[in-house]
């Protein structure tokens, strides 16, 4: 099979390194969620997480 050149816009709508970035983030937000230290990231974990929620989803329906 011959491989097909992609454009760069194409290539960023690929479903590899999105995905990873995006559970990277769902990770912060968990990080975020059970650290002790601090009231202000413990705030913002929720929104985190539901952003890289978002974002999974979002990337999950890219092309491979």
């Amino acid at each position: 099979m011959k491989r097909q050149l992609v454009a760069p816009r194409e290539r960023f709508l690929r479903r590899g390194h999105s995905e990873i970035a995006a559970t990277v983030v769902i990770g912060a937000g968990i990080a975020m969620l059970v650290q002790p230290f601090s009231l202000a990231l413990f705030t913002w974990s929720f929104p985190v997480i539901l952003a890289g929620a978002v974002a999974f989803l979002i990337t999950s329906h890219f092309p491979d």
